[in-house]
């Protein structure tokens, strides 16, 4: 893939304080240091970011990134979304592309990114978002709405995202992990997307399903899907810190 020279990309990790499921998690020890710098530390490793910002409202989280040497950028605390803050948080920038790291996970892949990014900045400029997917293996998750599923055409857009199981396969109920897809929760959008995006009412789509890429959809945006098996385990409740202890020594191990 060819990409275009002198486009800037900036990655940027939202973080916020008051987690219904999890307050505080940012901060919260992983074997022994922040969650929040682990993902800093994963995300360091990709090679095509030209800037990595952490956006935030509580000058706690503030702390513990500027503690690892981060840039830090204090956002409104009253931003209905992630990406709203991430607008806001590049606003005074001179990205031409931005990547919206999640902050809660610690194993995200730094060649995912990579390769975010250089779909982002290809010389075709055919795609507004980029995000990915992994095969769903397990059958039921095809049935979790928690897991949200993906449906792209052969060129990878994505066609729809749902918490339902889409497709539906009416004859044989065959469950082909082939056809099911697990949406990962990372994107990339060119500046003017991001732009437009935040300018724009929520659709009744988004509002239905909870799941802001439909407003994407019904804005015309164009989102291509990256298939991956390297989906990474993010920290949603305090439950799940064992789990993910686990997959980072075997990980510091390899």
């Amino acid at each position: 893939m060819t990409t275009r020279k002198n486009i800037k990309i900036t990655g940027v990790i939202p973080a916020r304080w008051q987690s219904s499921r999890f307050p505080g998690k940012p901060v919260v020890e992983i074997l022994g240091k922040p969650l929040l710098h682990w993902v800093i530390e994963r995300v360091r490793q990709a090679e095509m970011l030209d800037g990595l910002l952490v956006a935030t409202d509580d000058t706690r989280i503030r702390e513990c990134a500027l503690a690892v040497g981060a840039a830090v950028v204090m956002t409104r605390s009253n931003h209905p979304s992630g990406t709203d803050r991430i607008a806001e948080a590049v606003a005074e920038t001179d990205a031409d592309a931005v990547i919206n790291i999640q902050g809660d996970e610690p194993l995200i892949a730094p060649a995912l990114i990579d390769e975010m990014a250089a779909t982002l900045t290809a010389e075709d400029g055919k795609w507004d978002m980029v995000t990915a997917a992994e095969p769903i293996s397990d059958s039921s998750d095809i049935v979790n709405p928690d897991i949200v599923k993906v449906v792209f055409n052969r060129y990878g857009q994505a066609l729809y995202f749902s918490r339902a199981v889409i497709p539906f396969d009416r004859d044989t109920d065959s469950r082909n992990e082939r056809l099911y897809w697990r949406h990962i929760g990372i994107y990339g959008y060119t500046h003017d997307c991001l732009i437009r995006f935040v300018a724009t009412r929520p659709c009744l789509l988004e509002q239905t399903e909870k799941l802001e890429q439909l407003r994407a959809l019904d804005m015309g945006c164009r989102i291509k899907v990256l298939e991956t098996q390297d989906a990474s385990v993010g920290v949603d409740r305090p439950e799940d810190i064992k789990k993910v202890e686990e997959l980072l020594r075997k990980s510091v191990m390899l």
